[in-house]
């Protein structure tokens, strides 16, 4: 039987050598988010994206990014079932100037407004403005009780009997 030299246990062994740990956020940075003018507070928050490498620009991944904040956040005020959508269309240094987006309500307060017999419409409508820009309508509407519903409330739950109406006439068809 040849005697041979283990190559693999002469190198060192590779079962306790772990690989280097690095902190994934060392690769990103930080971007300030700044809202429209029109709103109290500018400064909405930060965001992050990786850095430059190559020819990936750190600025291409933050366009087009959609931010949602509550009117409550951006106005010091408590109507907070109102949502806001941001867009980010342009980079500036580390700040981000945002565009408005859309709006929206919250989920509870759609649901609040919807009661008993009545459904919610909800339609959508592309209006082109004198500057050529596109912009979304959404009308929400709800539906009040019709009469056919108010009429069901009031009405007999059995359908009348006809020999009940008999007892009550005498034979001349007239009222007792």
């Amino acid at each position: 039987m040849a005697v041979g030299k283990n190559k693999r246990l002469m190198k060192g062994s590779k079962k306790g050598a772990k690989k280097k740990v690095v902190d994934p956020f060392s690769k990103k940075d930080w971007y300030d988010v700044k809202a429209l003018a029109m709103f109290n507070i500018r400064n909405i928050g930060k965001t992050l994206v990786i850095r430059t490498q190559g020819t990936k620009m750190a600025c291409d991944g933050l366009k087009s990014r959609v931010f949602e904040m509550s009117l409550a956040d951006l106005q010091n005020d408590e109507a907070a079932f109102r949502k806001f959508k941001l867009i980010t269309e342009d980079v500036q240094g580390k700040n981000c100037p945002t565009n408005f987006h859309g709006m929206d309500l919250t989920h509870d307060k759609l649901c609040s407004m919807v009661k008993i017999w009545q459904t919610m419409i909800e339609a959508h409508i592309n209006v082109m403005v004198i500057c050529f820009v596109c912009s979304v309508l959404v009308l929400l509407k709800k539906t009040d009780q019709s009469d056919t519903e108010n009429l069901l409330g009031s009405a007999p739950t059995r359908p009348p009997n006809p020999e009940e109406d008999d007892r009550n006439h005498d034979a001349r068809g007239i009222d007792k």
